[in-house]
């Protein structure tokens, strides 16, 4: 089977790893890819959201399968796109379509959906220019510290968590009327803030049969001990230690069925990945929010504990077969730490020369950001590099990686010390 992977992060690099060890690969492409992705498939230099260009493309390369990395291509209807097009429907394709995608798209979308469900969330109202007076007076009722969400995807930098209840009003003024985040925070989604721990869990659904993917628990600061500002996420491990066999039961029961049973019954067919943001709050489970794609680098954890052939998988999802099928893990944990760009999550420069990838051992580096220039792999991003490793603990595991991560450097490299640190 040929198989096009769309996308160019450390989460599609770590995605083509695993699907190019199936002995049911034929050819395998990545769309546009970097220069980790290119050591596994072909990458192909087009853009995910030009979807013209990707139906030419698996045409041309006779793809029976498409994987979609990134939320754009989804929020903006890939799916769709292949169902409505007489020469691509029979492509199986790896992610929702565009009205499920909402629940990624649009944070009022998802909020309506757990009420409706019954799926335990913050409290919660949505706001707009219309009712800016209304949005002041709900935070006047709500005991700090203040959530404000931009309703639409903001690349993962349109949540504010603030503590001083004027700030809270001068921020919702700038979202709204000064559109902080752009068209996605035309309208803004205000909730109850949850004290607890986080962790992500994932599944992989073809609307009616679902398969848990393994838990992780990822760390978004730039800075160590969780501070400074929100990036994509600074390092990730699994399983996480906090999340017991009891807890788990309890997510599974209280939110993931309650989710796949809600899709069928508000008539919303669903083909891909879920993953729910979950924080513990007590010894309850609550949903922050909802990805319809895997996350990233918790892909760079997530994927290489997966014990079974990953394309199989992939196939009867296609298929609506997934009820056919069981999934295995690797019994060891996985840690990844993501090495980033002088500057990052703020202005950084790209083209820096990346030594030292030849020398890692016993780890695996999952390119983010880089790409090929004058024969030499360079920095092309924000985030550069996912250094994974295994460990009987999550604390072996990381130390693996920090030992690689000595032999690898570039002009202004930065990364977190301490991943793993609050466990």
């Amino acid at each position: 089977m040929n198989v096009l992977i769309l996308g160019s992060g450390g989460r599609e690099h770590a995605l083509a790893w695993k699907i190019a060890q199936s002995s049911l690969l034929h050819k395998l492409f990545i769309a546009p890819g970097n220069a980790g992705t290119m050591q596994v498939g072909t990458n192909l230099a087009i853009n995910p959201t030009n979807f013209e260009l990707v139906k030419q493309t698996v045409l041309e390369n006779s793809i029976e399968l498409v994987v979609v990395g990134p939320e754009d291509s989804l929020v903006k209807g890939i799916h769709d796109f292949f169902l409505n097009d007489a020469t691509l429907k029979n492509v199986a394709v790896i992610g929702p379509q565009k009205y499920a995608a909402q629940l990624e798209g649009s944070k009022e979308f998802a909020k309506e959906f757990m009420v409706r469900h019954s799926i335990p969330t913050a409290a919660y109202k949505s706001f707009t220019t219309k009712n800016l007076e209304e949005g002041y007076q709900f935070l006047e009722t709500l005991n700090p510290p203040y959530v404000l969400k931009a309703d639409g995807l903001a690349a993962g930098k349109g949540v504010l968590i603030l503590n001083n209840l004027e700030e809270a009003k001068d921020e919702l003024t700038e979202m709204l009327t000064h559109q902080k985040f752009g068209e996605a925070s035309s309208k803004v989604v205000i909730e109850e803030f949850l004290d607890g721990i986080e962790l992500s869990c994932f599944v992989l659904t073809d609307g009616k049969s679902y398969v848990n993917l393994p838990n992780a628990k990822d760390y978004k600061r730039i800075g160590e001990g969780n501070v400074g500002l929100n990036t994509g996420g600074m390092g990730a491990i699994s399983p996480v230690p906090f999340a017991s066999t009891a807890f788990l039961k309890k997510i599974e029961e209280q939110v993931i069925k309650p989710t796949i049973e809600g899709l069928q019954k508000d008539d919303i067919p669903y083909k891909g990945f879920i993953f729910f943001g979950i924080i513990k709050v007590g010894d309850a489970p609550k949903v922050i929010e909802y990805n319809c794609r895997m996350g990233d680098p918790e892909t760079e954890v997530v994927i290489p504990r997966v014990k079974s052939d990953f394309l199989e998988l992939l196939i009867a999802t296609g298929k609506n077969e997934l009820h056919t099928k069981t999934i295995e893990f690797e019994n060891k944990s996985a840690c990844t730490v993501m090495l980033v760009s002088g500057g990052y999550p703020e202005a950084y420069k790209k083209e820096k020369v990346i030594f030292g990838l030849d020398k890692i051992e016993n780890s695996i580096p999952f390119h983010a950001g880089t790409t090929i220039k004058e024969n030499k792999i360079v920095t092309n991003g924000g985030r550069v590099i996912a250094v994974t490793s295994y460990g009987n603990n999550f604390k072996d595991a990381l130390k693996q990686s920090y030992q690689n991560i000595d032999k690898i450097s570039f002009e202004d490299m930065n990364f977190r010390k301490d991943i793993g640190f609050d466990l």
